[in-house]
This record gives structure tokens, sequence and C-alpha cells, in this order.
């Protein structure tokens, strides 16, 4: 029986998609390189900088390091701008019920996630009382599919990874949980991969779980 449950952000508790696909699709514009629905798919799990590199390959344009990190802060800017709309409404009732009965079963909960925005996200929808502690781009130096910003976060809860799981959207999120040794549930496009222990159609599926 797992004591702990690290939950992905974006596309697992809430979606930020259109927020992220309006800002890089800006700046990509701005490049003149062409970016549509099919590559913003290939961001998701991935970091900023790492998205970035997509985007530009597929593009066949190459940009200084200086020139990637004055790219990537004004997707960020305009990304963040999109976040300070969010409201508690951008969460589904169900998960707050999911989240809340976990916690009432004595589950240790974190937050595993790349993006650096992941504690203004959680503000904003008055997520972050669910719970225990929370891994993201700020404490990490490697991003999904290496497993870190997931052990920080067993590590935050005072678990091992087998005794976690992990419930990822994305693949390279599924591949960061099974490198790190946690039990991989997932939902969305991970919920048909290959690597995944356990497919969910909602998170409410979680309480037949636990």
């Amino acid at each position: 029986m797992k004591q702990g449950i690290i939950f992905d952000l974006d596309g697992v508790l809430l979606s930020t998609d259109e927020m992220h696909y309006a800002a890089w699709k800006s700046v990509a514009d701005e490049l003149g390189v062409p970016f549509d629905r099919q590559v913003n798919n290939l961001l998701r799990g991935v970091s900023r900088m790492a998205s970035l590199d997509i985007i530009l390959s597929h593009g066949g344009l190459t940009l200084s390091d200086e020139e990637k990190e004055a790219v990537a802060a004004r997707k960020n800017e305009r990304y963040r701008a999109g976040l300070q709309t969010l409201t508690p409404d951008a969460v589904a009732p169900q998960v707050r019920q999911t989240l809340a009965a976990l916690k009432e079963r004595g589950l240790k909960l974190a937050v595993g996630s790349s993006s650096r925005n992941t504690k203004l996200i959680l503000e904003k929808t008055d997520l972050g009382r669910f719970f225990d502690a929370v891994s993201d781009g700020t404490n990490i130096t490697r991003s999904k599919p290496d497993p870190e910003v997931f052990l920080k976060a067993a590590q935050f809860i005072g678990l091992a990874p087998d005794d976690c799981a992990v419930v990822e959207d994305a693949v390279a999120g599924i591949d960061a949980a099974k490198a790190g040794g946690f039990l991989s549930i997932g939902i969305g496009d991970a919920a048909g991969y290959a690597k995944t222990d356990h497919p969910i159609r909602s998170l409410r599926d979680l309480l037949d779980l636990f």
C-alpha cells in the first residue's frame, strides 16, 4: 500500500494549456517559425528551455544562449500574465473532492512539476492547502524525463519512491516516474502509454486504487 501520491500539476489537477499555447505562439510568430497544436503537444511535461529548443528545431532556427534566454523570458511573462486571470473555478469540483478524500485516508500528497510557476498557480486556484509539499522548477536542475522533481517531492514528504505513486498526463512524466522507482498512474495522453502501471480516466478513479 502506497503512503504518498505525487501529482503533476498542469494537465492533471487543472489545465493552462491554452495560456501556454498562446504565449508560445506569440513568440514563435515574432521569430517567424511555424508553431501549431501538433508542435505544442510535444512540449507537454517539458521544461521551458527544452520546449524552446523543440520549437526552434522545428523551425530550423538557431539562436545564441543569450537570445534563447530572452525569448524564454518573454514567453514566461506572457504566460504569467494569463495566470493572473486564474481563479479557483479553474479547478473541477471532483479534483478538490478527490484530494480531500485522499487526505482523509491518511495519504501524504505532493506536487511534482517542472514549472517555475507552480506556486503561483496553486495560490491562484486555492489548491495549495491540499498538499504537504511542492517540488517544482525552482528546486531542480534537470527536467522530466529525469526523475529529480519526483525524487525531491518524495524526500520533502519523508517517503521513499517505492512508497509513492506519481500521477501524470505526459509521456515524459511517466518515464520520469518509472526512472525514479515510483508507481506510475497515467491520465489523459499518459493513460495509453505502455509504461503506465495504472491508467485512469479521471482523478476520482484514484479513490478505487487507494
